[in-house]
């Protein structure tokens, strides 16, 4: 697959690293020369210094030659121009843009990204997405992750086994034999900076990660049997009024209208505006590492902190802060990934990784085969697939029992006629059943193998 990246950021980066890893054929173009010979240094890929949306940048970059353009720059309307010029010079078949401005994707506008409008196959909104695994971390406060699946019907969740978890030292196997109704299967652990695909043998032990597929509906239960019941929070700090600020506090507005949320913005006139739209969030106008503005919204009886800033420092000093000060749980935003490790051992919950979840939405494009959706977990180590089953899939008819899958996979759930299901060793798969699956790097090329289209369908 041959593939352009506009845009040599983080995400670019991100998005250039996974696919030089599988082999694609990568050219990457941002107008910093300094970026452009970062990424050709340290990854196989051919840079280009020049405007993404320029045709003949685009030439230069082999857009004739292209499958797809992946346009990730900091600004909209260059994705959008980019997507635009690669579409009607070049034909490039697939085209992805990062739109941050929530006013393009109003509902109202909705025929905006479409061919005979502006060719853009597939808008990501970083803002929105990100906003949405925040909602979601909140909702479930003892998850480490938790992304959705199969028309959010099956849940990952990713959770720490502490000291004193009730499922530690028991074969996986026994489990499902002591929890029969209970629709969670272990699929992937991450023990000492190792991850594995999860067997039915296998025993959990104190401080490893487990990745659990489940029913969403069974997902409390299943942080419960984990020894995870904490509560979610009543009253949340939020630092940072963006995008993404914003939209979560709308969100708990909407949904959870007892929550109390507080929001703190350094930017005077966004504050002014955030408040005007919305009805019970206290805004106040100040910088959350300003230890008196903590003490105004009371940080010391918060039951969260939630540092949404566009500064990764300003995010992880103000939830530390906060933590010091006295609120119960702080998470983070973090885009750079040599600061991720950093958050733990400072005393931080939870942090949020903006780059993961956009690269997990641009893969879940580039593979092959019926792939539904995609999230990566551990910088890419493993992906979480939902891939639906055709006639001519290997899988197709055949009990769990005698399935010889490849290493690296496990199947967690199956979503059948608006049913989740648990596999045992009498499940067989049949066609059109979402399955989603724990896999290793080295074995998607597998999965796209078993969920590919065969010629022999048409």
């Amino acid at each position: 697959m041959k593939v352009i990246i506009c845009g040599a950021g983080q995400v670019g980066y991100g998005i250039a690293e996974k696919l030089a890893q599988e082999d694609a054929d990568v050219s990457v173009i941002d107008t910093s020369a300094s970026l452009i010979a970062h990424i050709m240094d340290t990854l196989d890929v051919r840079g280009y210094v020049g405007h993404g949306a320029h045709p003949d940048v685009l030439a230069k970059a082999g857009a004739d030659q292209a499958d797809m353009i992946i346009a990730v720059t900091l600004y909209d309307e260059i994705n959008m121009i980019a997507c635009q010029v690669a579409h009607s010079l070049f034909a490039v078949p697939t085209k992805i843009a990062r739109i941050r401005a929530q006013n393009y994707l109003l509902p109202e506008y909705s025929d905006l990204f479409s061919r005979e409008n502006l060719p853009i196959d597939v808008a990501i909104s970083p803002e929105i997405e990100v906003g949405k695994m925040v909602l979601r971390r909140i909702s479930f406060p003892g998850a480490t992750d938790i992304v959705r699946f199969a028309e959010d019907h099956i849940a990952m969740v990713a959770i720490e086994c502490m000291e004193d978890c009730p499922v530690l030292n028991t074969p996986l196997h026994q489990l499902s034999e002591l929890f029969p109704d209970l629709m969670a299967t272990v699929t992937g652990i991450y023990r000492n900076g190792k991850l594995y695909v999860a067997r039915s043998s296998d025993q959990l032990l104190p401080g490893d990660l487990a990745y659990v597929i489940c029913q969403r509906d069974h997902t409390r239960r299943t942080l419960g049997l984990f020894g995870h019941e904490e509560q979610e929070a009543a009253r949340i700090v939020i630092a940072g009024g963006g995008n993404i600020g914003y939209f979560v506090a709308r969100a708990i507005e909407q949904v959870q209208p007892k929550t109390r949320i507080k929001i703190l913005e350094a930017d005077r006139t966004r504050a002014a505006s955030i408040s005007d739209q919305l009805s019970n969030t206290i805004v106040l106008h100040g910088s959350a590492l300003d230890q008196n503005i903590l003490s105004q919204v009371d940080i010391q009886d918060a039951d969260l902190m939630v540092t949404l800033t566009n500064n990764d420092q300003t995010n992880i000093l103000s939830a530390a802060m906060a933590k010091r000060l006295g609120c119960k749980s702080a998470m983070a935003l973090v885009n750079n990934p040599s600061y991720q490790e950093l958050t733990a051992s400072i005393g931080i919950d939870a942090h949020i990784n903006p780059r993961a979840v956009t690269i997990s939405r641009v893969l879940q494009h580039v593979r092959k085969g019926r792939i539904r959706s995609v999230y990566a977990v551990q910088k890419g180590t493993a992906e979480v697939i939902e891939a639906e089953a055709l006639e001519t899939s290997p899988l197709v008819g055949i009990p769990f029992r005698d399935l010889k899958l490849p290493e690296g996979i496990r199947i967690g759930a199956i979503y059948r006629d608006k049913t989740v299901l648990r596999p045992n060793g009498n499940t067989k798969i049949k066609a059109k059943d979402r399955v989603v699956l724990f896999v290793t790097s080295a074995a998607v090329r597998d999965v796209e193998q078993m969920f590919r289209v065969s010629i022999q369908y048409f």
